[in-house]
């Protein structure tokens, strides 16, 4: 670790240095002690010459060749996929970048999912992508602290009209995100959902059907479902029936249990303590409509009282990130309900999980989208703040911010991110009379590693079209093999209806930086343990583990959190 943070102090003085050149000949900005934004300049040949660029058929163009390396996530998908640092869709984005902005991309794989570990290891070492991205901003704010990452706030908001696709789609809620009201840092950006999916609960059409049982539209009704696949398991699978799961929510809960958990949270909930008992980004310490519990407390307590009815899996603790068990559980067929990313079933058009299944099932087998886990209001309610999506920054070893922010503002560019998503009109796609794009199923190097390319589209995460119904029916019409109809009540779901909560301005939270993994680890062990305890030691157990969280970091958050809002809010428990 010495070695790393002195590679990483190596790493600051060289940037020091290079920004304190850029400010000198004028092409970096600054910020105030106030945090104000940095005031836009006027784009003139004066400062176009700073910036050793030049306008060419109304570009901004690089004089020298410029390189600069992007992260890419590495997803460890086979079944034909192609490399995501190397295929036809990052050959076109190189080819115009060099040929819009002189800029020349080199594609920096990371596998997915351990990124953070990943990032953690590069920035350290000083070895990361000019461009970075992660859904962990503590990791950011971390190696920020230590003067690791690059401020943001001197370049795009100085040189607005040098990046007029990324300001015209982000605003400035999204640009300036995460810009520090006191000081003015902005450390990174984030990039915007354009449809506001989270999570959805699936099961198995074709066994309610066969069981006579109505879709559940309570979280008793779902409750009694799984108890019928429990005890019809012979009926359901046959020979196969000591495989019967009939619930799977893997070991990652706070995440693949949001629905239930959600359904915990008061629907009054303000935002005051919405953002105050938000430690994790779930809701493992938000208040739950059961008196002296956390709405994860609640949730956990369900899911103890269920495994221990063998309605769970339970081998789900023993499976973490990038494991592929639990999807070859669902492919062959033997998990009645799960609960996932919205689309999860019918990802990868015929390698997805419900083409598999329907291999080793049957063609009757299939997975439908519910919403029964309701709140004491009776809504299946989805919250979140703005819809941001990834982090975008640059570390502290980008040599060229400019260049970084002419690529986020190439992509986002509606021409080039058309392609992006979809490819090539008549070869990956094909556009219907009403204006809805329909994929055709891509080969080789064509196909994509991501849903519509998400992992080269920072900036927009989901597809972008003129309205919203032309999206969902696009969005419908890209599983390759579904019929839309599930894939359009997959969506609503999953989105609606959604509550967005006022998010507060309140800047660094000290106690978060460098947590991120704790929590995360903390947050997993608790809910194993507790989920398979038994039914009389779930108490015990979850009232230990939650105080070791919260010892070790948890309560400095919330506290921490309290005090910012008293500061910047007073008494007030709403943000409007």
């Amino acid at each position: 670790m010495k070695k790393l943070f002195a590679a990483l102090m190596i790493t600051v003085v060289v940037f020091s240095a290079f920004a304190g050149g850029q400010q000198g000949s004028g092409g970096g900005g600054g910020t105030t002690e106030s945090g104000a934004v940095t005031a836009p300049v006027e784009i003139n040949s004066s400062v176009l010459n700073q910036l050793g660029l030049e306008q060419v058929n109304g570009m901004y163009r690089f004089r020298q060749t410029q390189p600069i390396t992007v992260e890419v996530f590495d997803r460890g998908l086979d079944g034909g996929r192609s490399k995501p640092e190397d295929n036809f869709y990052t050959r076109w984005i190189q080819a115009g970048m060099l040929r819009d902005h002189n800029v020349q991309i080199t594609f920096k794989p990371i596998p997915r999912w351990t990124e953070v570990d990943e990032l953690n290891n590069m920035l350290a070492a000083g070895t990361a992508p000019d461009v970075c991205v992660t859904y962990n901003y503590p990791t950011i704010q971390s190696y920020a602290n230590m003067g690791g990452v690059t401020d943001l706030n001197p370049y795009i908001n100085r040189y607005p009209d040098l990046f007029p696709h990324l300001w015209e789609w982000l605003g400035d809620e999204h640009i300036n995100y995460n810009l520090d009201p006191v000081i003015g840092n902005l450390w990174g950006i984030v990039g915007k959902m354009s449809n506001p999916t989270r999570i959805t609960t699936f099961i198995r059409e074709d066994w309610l059907k066969k069981l006579n049982i109505p879709v559940p539209t309570t979280m008793d009704a779902f409750y009694r479902a799984l108890v019928a696949f429990r005890d019809n398991a012979g009926v359901l699978l046959g020979d196969n029936a000591r495989m019967m799961i009939p619930f799977s929510h893997s070991f990652d809960v706070g995440w693949r249990a949001e629905d239930i958990t959600l359904s915990f949270v008061p629907s009054n909930i303000n935002d005051r303590d919405y953002y105050v008992y938000t430690v994790d980004d779930y809701s493992l310490t938000r208040p739950s409509i059961v008196a002296g519990e956390t709405a994860g407390k609640s949730a956990a307590r369900v899911l103890n009282k269920w495994y221990n009815e063998n309605l769970t899996w339970k081998d789900f603790a023993l499976y973490g990130e990038g494991d592929t068990t639990e999807d070859n559980l669902l492919k062959s067929g033997y998990i009645g309900a799960f609960t996932h990313n919205w689309d999860y079933p019918w990802r990868n058009g015929n390698d997805s999980i419900l083409a598999a299944m329907k291999k080793l099932a049957g063609p009757d087998a299939n997975y439908i989208a519910i919403a029964p886990h309701k709140n004491d209001a009776g809504v299946a309610q989805k919250y979140g703040y703005a819809l941001t999506g990834i982090n975008i920054f640059f570390p502290a070893s980008n040599k060229n911010p400019i260049a970084g922010l002419l690529y986020l503002d190439w992509i986002t560019k509606q021409e080039n991110l058309g392609f992006l998503q979809f490819g090539e009109e008549g070869v990956t796609h094909t556009t219907l009379s009403g204006g809805a794009v329909q994929t055709i199923a891509a080969a080789g190097d064509k196909i994509q590693n991501s849903p519509n390319n998400v992992d080269y589209t920072l900036t927009i995460n989901g597809i972008k079209m003129p309205t919203l119904d032309l999206t969902i029916k696009s969005m419908a019409l890209a599983y390759t093999g579904i019929d839309s109809g599930y894939v359009e009540a997959g969506y609503y779901a999953s989105a609606e209806p959604r509550r967005t909560m006022g998010r507060p301005i309140v800047g660094e939270i000290i106690s978060e930086s460098g947590m991120g993994q704790i929590i995360k680890e903390k947050r997993n062990a608790l809910f194993a343990q507790s989920i398979t305890a038994p039914a009389a030691n779930f108490d015990t157990i979850w009232n230990a583990g939650y105080r070791d969280l919260m010892n070790s970091g948890g309560q400095a958050i919330i506290d921490e959190r309290g005090a910012k809002w008293k500061q910047f809010y007073g008494d007030r428990t709403s943000i409007r």
